[in-house]
């Protein structure tokens, strides 16, 4: 069984929202008025991503955990 480490990218714009980006997922962002919306919003994202691919046959079936790490 193996799993997926994610990496987050967070990003505050001039207007004062966050956004996260998953850079493995094309795509994959999300805005937020806070900090923890917007790393919610694309943690979910990347979830309902993997797991399409995981039925789409696009990722390997012995996936059984995905985590997410903030990029420094």
């Amino acid at each position: 069984m193996g799993g997926v480490n994610l990496k987050l990218e967070l990003e505050r714009e001039d207007d004062g929202r966050w956004i996260a980006e998953i850079p493995e997922l094309p795509g994959v962002l999300g805005y937020g008025s806070t900090r923890e919306e917007a790393v919610a919003l694309v943690k979910s994202l990347a979830l309902h991503v993997v797991a399409d691919r995981l039925s789409l046959g696009e990722a390997e079936s012995s996936l059984d955990m995905v985590s997410f790490e903030e990029a420094a």
